[in-house]
C-alpha cells in the first residue's frame, strides 16, 4: 500500500504544474492524481475498445503537429520547419495508405491503439519517427518515383479543368433554356390577358 501512496504523491507533484487539474480538483473535490487517472482510465478504456478512438487518433494526429508547425512557421529556424514538413509527409503517405486498405484494417485487433502509439511516435521530437521513416523509406520512394507522380497530378488537374469547364458549360446551357422558357410562358401569359 505505501507503494500506491508514493505512486499518487508522484503523480499529483507533476500535476502540481497542471493549472486544469488545480481547477477540477477544486470544483470537484477529488483529489487531482484520482482525476487523472480516471481520465486516464477511461481513455484507455475506449481507446481498447475502440469507442471513438478514429476520432480521437484524428485529433491526435493532427491538434499537436499542427500547432507545433504554426510554432516552427513563426520562428526564424529552419530546422523545426523542416520536422514538421516531414512529418506531414510521411502522414500524409501514411494517411493514404489506409484509405486503400482499410477494409483489412477493420479485422486487426486494437488497430486504433497501435496506430495512436504510431503517429506520437512519429511526431514526438524525441523520438524523430516521422525523420526515420522519410529517411529511410519515404525520401527514395518518392524521389524514385517523383516524374510519375508529376505526371499524374499534372493529369488530374486537366481533368479537374475539363471537367469544371464542361460543368459550367452544362449550367449555362440549362440557365439560359430556364431563362428561354420563362420568357416564352411570360409572353404567352401577357397574350391571353
Amino acid at each position: 500500500m505505501d507503494q500506491v501512496n508514493v505512486s499518487l504523491t508522484k503523480i499529483r507533484s507533476q500535476l502540481d504544474s497542471v493549472p486544469v487539474f488545480q481547477q477540477a480538483e477544486d470544483a470537484l473535490s477529488v483529489p487531482k492524481e484520482y482525476l487523472f487517472l480516471g481520465v486516464s482510465s477511461t481513455l484507455l478504456a475506449f481507446l481498447l475498445l475502440g469507442i471513438g478512438v478514429g476520432s480521437l487518433c484524428s485529433m491526435i494526429g493532427f491538434f499537436y503537429p499542427a500547432w507545433a508547425s504554426f510554432k516552427a512557421i513563426e520562428t526564424k529556424q529552419k530546422g523545426d520547419d523542416t520536422q514538421w514538413l516531414i512529418y506531414w509527409t510521411v502522414y500524409a503517405f501514411f494517411s493514404i495508405l489506409e484509405a486503400f486498405i482499410d477494409f483489412l484494417l477493420y479485422f486487426v485487433p486494437f488497430y486504433y491503439a497501435f496506430k495512436l502509439a504510431f503517429l506520437l511516435w512519429m511526431m514526438l521530437p524525441q523520438t524523430r519517427g516521422a525523420a526515420f521513416l522519410y529517411d529511410s523509406f519515404l525520401k527514395d520512394f518518392l524521389k524514385r518515383n517523383e516524374a510519375r507522380i508529376d505526371e499524374a497530378i499534372s493529369k488530374a488537374q486537366r481533368s479537374a479543368s475539363t471537367v469544371v469547364a464542361e460543368a459550367a458549360t452544362a449550367g449555362a446551357e440549362v440557365a439560359g433554356a430556364g431563362l428561354s422558357a420563362a420568357a416564352k410562358a411570360m409572353a404567352a401569359s401577357d397574350k391571353e390577358d
